[in-house]
C-alpha cells in the first residue's frame, strides 16, 4: 500500500513538475480561473436548485457570460502578443524593463476574482455561511486590480 502511496505521489509530482516547466505561472494563473469559473456554475447551479429557482435560461446567460470573459482574455493576450512583437521592432531601450506578458494576466487576474466573489455568493446562497472578512478581501482585491489596470 504504501508503495502505491509513493509512486502516485512521484507521478503527481512529476505531472505538475512537468505542466510548471512548460506553462510557467501564468498557465497556472490560466487554470485556476478556468476552475473558479467551473466552480462557479456549479455552485449558481446548486444555489438555484436549492431556492427552486434554476431556469435554463439563467444557465445559458451565465455561459454566455463566460464565453465573453474568455473572449477577453483572449483578445488581452492578442494584444500582449502585439505589444512584444512591436517592442522587438522598435528595439531595446524603449522600455526599461522586457516585456513578456502584461494585459493577459491582469485580466485573468482580475476575472479569477470576479470568479471568486461569485463562488461565495452562491455559497451563501446556498445556506453556507461565508466569513465577512473573506469577502471584503475578494472585494478590495479585486477593485485593487481595477484601479491598477485604469493607470
Amino acid at each position: 500500500m504504501e508503495e502505491r502511496v509513493r509512486g502516485f505521489k512521484g507521478a503527481a509530482a512529476a505531472l505538475l513538475g512537468t505542466l510548471t516547466a512548460l506553462w510557467g505561472w501564468f498557465g497556472w494563473l490560466v487554470l485556476a480561473w478556468v476552475g473558479a469559473m467551473a466552480l462557479d456554475v456549479g455552485t449558481g447551479m446548486a444555489a438555484g436548485a436549492k431556492r427552486g429557482e434554476w431556469s435554463s435560461g439563467i444557465a445559458r446567460e451565465g455561459l454566455w457570460h463566460k464565453a465573453g470573459c474568455v473572449a477577453a482574455v483572449t483578445a488581452a493576450g492578442m494584444l500582449d502578443l502585439v505589444v512584444g512583437l512591436l517592442l522587438e521592432q522598435v528595439g531595446e531601450g524603449v522600455l526599461p524593463f522586457s516585456y513578456a506578458v502584461f494585459l493577459c494576466p491582469l485580466t485573468v487576474g482580475w476575472y479569477l476574482l470576479t470568479e471568486v466573489g461569485s463562488v461565495l455568493e452562491n455559497v451563501g446562497r446556498m445556506g453556507a455561511p461565508v466569513p465577512g472578512w473573506l469577502r471584503r478581501m475578494v472585494a478590495e482585491l479585486r477593485e485593487e486590480v481595477k484601479v491598477k489596470n485604469e493607470k
